[in-house]
């Protein structure tokens, strides 16, 4: 897809992944539309695209509240891309979570998508064109443990991925998943803990990529309508390894992994 002159949605667009995809987007020629609750920060980003000469405009809404989402979708008219980036949760095991955490880990990224790609996807289709790109966490394929309810809902995510790139064959409206390994981004200062859950086994062997290369795959998915990304190529390599081998790679998962 040619991205010059498109309308491109990003959500959790206030800082991290999201802002620089923003910021890439707008780069290529887009207009993007930047999404996320806090509005002093997407208009601290959007006034960066703007210094750059790009074209941007600031939409602050709680994607985990479905009435934010309508009225999102009724100011913001179905765009050319949509970028379902944003996410929340802190990883944590089962019965350690509050229901009230799990509800809200499971609004976004899940149900945040699930609602947003719905309210667009009707507009998409009357007009043959789109992109759609979900963006995942490595957990939605190699399951660790001590993070059940976000590593649910990112398993939930690929489902949505998976059954709409069936759906959408054949309409002119496609979907992307891209899935970066750890990147160094505001996700483990704005949730406690996470990190050293990760198994020691993936922190030796899978590298830690930047905000600015996870925004550049999610611009290249759309532009070179890929239908899915993992990288960097240590983590596609870990991927197979669960596929070929699943229950040697759950083991390692698990020994290398947090215990209580």
């Amino acid at each position: 897809m040619q991205l010059s002159g498109k309308e491109v949605l990003v959500t959790g667009a206030s800082q991290g992944i999201g802002a620089e995809a923003a910021f890439r987007f707008a780069a290529h020629g887009a207009h993007v539309h930047l999404v996320a609750r806090s509005a002093e920060l997407l208009d601290l980003q959007v006034e960066r695209i703007k210094e750059f000469g790009g074209s941007a405009t600031a939409h602050p809404a709680d994607l985990s509240d479905a009435e934010q989402i309508r009225a999102l979708a009724e100011d913001v008219p179905a765009p050319d891309v949509l970028v379902n980036n944003a996410g929340v949760g802190r990883w944590l095991f089962l019965d350690d979570t509050s229901s009230d955490e799990l509800v809200t880990m499971t609004a976004v990224p899940y149900m945040a998508a699930l609602l947003l790609t719905r309210e667009y996807l009707g507009a998409m289709r009357s007009r043959g064109s789109g992109w759609i790109v979900n963006v995942n966490s490595p957990v939605s394929r190699l399951p660790i443990p001590g993070c059940v309810g976000y590593q649910s809902s990112r398993w939930a995510l690929r489902g949505l991925t998976a059954s709409l790139r069936l759906d959408l064959r054949g309409t002119g409206v496609g979907i992307s998943e891209v899935v970066p390994g750890k990147v160094s981004s505001e996700y483990f200062t704005n949730n406690p803990g996470a990190e050293e859950r990760i198994p020691a086994i993936a922190r030796l062997m899978i590298p830690t990529v930047t905000p600015q290369q996870c925004a550049k795959a999610i611009v290249d998915a759309v532009e070179k309508e890929r239908a899915e990304h993992l990288f960097p190529w240590q983590l596609k390599a870990f991927e197979i390894s669960g596929r070929l081998f699943p229950g040697l790679t759950s083991y390692l998962a698990w020994k290398t992994g947090t215990h209580r």
